[in-house]
């Protein structure tokens, strides 16, 4: 086996377990802990920026986000900056936003993904990214419905990379993510559709 081979043979793997644990690490439960509350056992159970901006403010609610979305941009600009193949960074972007979602700290029970997912886009096309960060604004402020404007943004992302000519392996990447983000929403489109769901207040928190 070549160097170069034998570096990529033990390199690729180090990187996909390093975004996993990467984004297992529970930010939102970290920070909820010195407010002394769980955003576990408050508001939706979810440990993403929106609950935890309820839970335990809006400061440590943006920190949430920009440390989530950090999980999944760091392992994703390293495989970039490391040269591996375009496969293996589009693993190591879904790999990451799955440890969010699946955290083996939390026994596999975690957040929807939507800031981590955001990094991982930010890391491989901010283009993308900011025409969907755009649709979400325009959703939030018409609806007030973070949920919506959540899934309706991470469907804008996939259709983006194909139309601006993204690797394929980047594309299926963003599909899954997707899939993963509509269904972890599941109990968000059941109150959306009963007309219970909370909406965003420009006012301070949420309101129903």
């Amino acid at each position: 086996m070549l160097p170069d081979q034998l570096i990529n043979f033990v390199l690729n793997p180090l990187l996909v377990v390093f975004a996993y644990f990467l984004g297992s690490i529970p930010v939102g439960v970290m920070l909820g802990r010195l407010k002394g509350v769980d955003p576990r056992k408050t508001g939706s159970g979810n440990i993403g920026a929106t609950n935890v901006m309820r839970a335990a403010g809006k400061k440590l609610g943006v920190v949430t986000l920009i440390l989530d979305a950090a999980k999944g941009f760091v392992p994703v600009a390293l495989a970039t900056l490391l040269g591996v193949p375009l496969c293996v960074v589009a693993l190591v972007g879904l790999v990451a936003f799955l440890g969010h979602v699946f955290p083996v700290f939390l026994r596999f029970k975690g957040g929807k993904g939507v800031a981590t997912a955001l990094g991982v886009y930010l890391a491989i096309s901010p283009v993308t990214i900011l025409a969907a960060f755009v649709v979400f604004v325009i959703v939030a402020a018409i609806w007030r419905y973070v949920s919506l404007a959540s899934m309706i943004g991470a469907t804008v992302v996939p259709i983006g990379l194909y139309l601006i000519g993204a690797p394929w392996s980047f594309v299926v990447m963003a599909v899954l993510i997707t899939l993963v983000v509509i269904v972890r929403h599941k109990d968000n489109i059941a109150r959306l559709v009963k007309g219970t769901e909370s909406k965003l207040s420009f006012s301070g928190g949420s309101k129903n």
